[in-house]
């Protein structure tokens, strides 16, 4: 049963044949809503595979550019290509059609490929209409080009979300160009039939996590799984993330991935000194297998356990989500204020849109209680609604997540979204060397600070 996340990979070919879907997925809630730390949301850009347009602009509003309403429908470039998001987006596609008497269209297609492909959509002739991503620098970028729509409309029926989604979503200079309809969390996830199976318990320190490493592979488990090969090396970033905001606290993380810090800082090199006492527990397919075939591997109980986003769960047979659980990233120094990542995902729309007023109609639709639940209802059920009035799945495993990023101190959104997609690629290759190499670490970390700084200087 577990083999049937292998036939959700999608390959190149299936990648030709399909066309893009939207986005879900998200940010964290309460305290994170109530605006704590809105640096550490991540405005900046997401999107790890350095296919950043360099642009500069200015949003088109909605009552610029074509003012002509076209006939026909409208299109959602969606890199929502695992079965159960890819469902979703289908049927809030359904939804949208019969609520608004509109047609939808959702183009799927594999995420590494709409990530490099971006650029290209949003520039060509007839670009689609709707996309689904994430806010940050990438995007903001698009903005001062002029390619986004300004979604300010949809905005003013959104007066329940929080200040904090509404600041996450602006271009940086006053006009809204996204709108968020999810956000998720990221741990430690394991299934729990495993876990009993061989005895062990989720720990809650970092000696106990490697202690943990340490019972497995006397069972012959590997057990961390990582998932860094192949297209989705920069799942590696999630560990680098995690460290850096535990042992030097997040302020640090976003300057340093602001270019306000150096990557061969002796702070950074303590990260990887932390780092380097779990890699014996590695999977040594780590930085050659893909996400999804980690996943794989997690599923059938050949690793113990792997550090991922709940996304992970759309590639996962829907009957083995209840048997999953995670365990938050241990604390390493409890002065330092607890963080955690908590990405957002939604919706954005090309200026040159000639469906305008459907468009906004889509916005305003995927913003409401009703159309984030239909969406939940058919995913993997792991993610967490924007919008206030909406309901989660009420598993206890989003329960669990959710409490979590609700008594953070502070929020990140994840390495490229913290900084951006042309940064993302020089933290790839360091980080996959560190793994495969450890002792190189000096030249590593001089390396890595050279490459950022031709990205900042670009």
């Amino acid at each position: 049963m577990d083999n049937a996340v292998l036939s959700h990979r999608t390959t190149v070919e299936e990648t030709r044949r399909a066309l893009p879907d939207p986005a879900r997925r998200g940010l964290s809630r309460r305290r994170f809503l109530a605006g704590t730390s809105l640096a550490g949301m991540g405005l900046a850009g997401m999107g790890a595979a350095g296919s950043a347009a360099l642009l500069a602009g200015c949003a088109t509003s909605a009552s610029s550019g074509p003012v002509t309403q076209s006939a026909g429908a409208i299109t959602i470039q969606s890199n929502l290509s695992a079965p159960q998001a890819k469902a979703s987006i289908e049927a809030l596609a359904k939804g949208f059609s019969e609520q608004h008497g509109s047609p939808a269209t959702v183009n799927t297609i594999a995420s590494e490929t709409f990530r490099t492909q971006l650029p290209s959509y949003l520039t060509s002739n007839q670009p689609p209409d709707l996309y689904t991503w994430y806010p940050g620098s990438l995007l903001r970028g698009y903005a001062r080009k002029g390619l986004l729509l300004d979604v300010d409309e949809a905005w003013q029926t959104m007066g329940n979300y929080p200040a904090a989604f509404r600041t996450l979503s602006g271009d940086g200079a006053g006009k809204l160009i996204f709108v968020p309809t999810s956000y998720y969390w990221w741990g430690f996830f394991y299934r729990k039939s495993n876990f009993a199976k061989w005895g062990v318990t989720a720990p809650t320190s970092w000696s106990g996590l490697l202690e943990l490493c340490r019972t497995l592979q006397a069972k012959g488990v590997a057990p961390i799984g990582l998932g860094a090969g192949g297209n989705t090396p920069w799942v590696a970033s999630s560990w680098f993330d995690y460290l850096n905001i535990r042992i030097n606290g997040a302020p640090y993380h976003r300057e340093l991935l602001a270019g306000q810090s150096r990557f061969d800082d002796p702070r950074v090199a303590k990260v990887f000194d932390q780092w380097r006492t779990a890699l014996p527990y590695f999977d040594p397919q780590g930085t050659a297998l893909t996400f999804q075939e980690a996943t794989t591997s997690l599923l059938q109980g050949r690793t113990g356990m792997m550090l991922i986003g709940t996304f992970f769960a759309d590639a996962a047979p829907k009957d083995t989500i209840p048997d999953l659980d995670f365990f938050q990233f241990p604390v390493l120094d409890p002065a330092v204020p607890l963080a955690e990542e908590g990405p957002t995902d939604g919706f954005f729309a090309s200026s040159r849109t000639a469906h305008r007023a459907d468009v906004l109609a889509w916005m305003k639709y995927a913003a409401t209680a009703p159309a984030q639940e239909l969406y939940i209802q058919n995913s993997s059920g792991t993610v967490l609604p924007t919008n206030p009035g909406a309901r989660d799945s009420g598993t206890p495993l989003v329960t669990k997540g959710r409490t979590m990023l609700a008594e953070a101190k502070e929020i990140t959104q994840f390495f490229n979204r913290d900084s951006s997609d042309a940064l993302q690629p020089t933290a790839d290759a360091a980080l996959v060397r560190f793994i495969q190499k450890p002792t190189e670490l000096s030249s590593i970390l001089t390396g890595w600070q050279a490459a950022a700084e031709k990205v900042f200087a670009s």
